[in-house]
């Protein structure tokens, strides 16, 4: 689940900066999916830790 919320949260903080910047709806897309994919992969080395130091 926190990779999810890592992807979704991603996503809209990505693409709140790239309109705050302002930037089209193209770099609008390319900002949500860069974001998106650097949270997912913080949450996953997160839910990992988390397995190995309570399992």
């Amino acid at each position: 689940m926190i990779v999810l919320a890592g992807l979704v949260l991603g996503a809209i903080f990505g693409a709140y900066t790239a309109r705050k910047r302002g930037g089209n709806r193209l770099d609008m897309a390319q900002y949500a999916a860069g974001y998106a994919i650097a949270l997912m992969l913080l949450g996953l080395f997160v839910t990992i830790f988390i397995e190995r130091v309570l399992a």
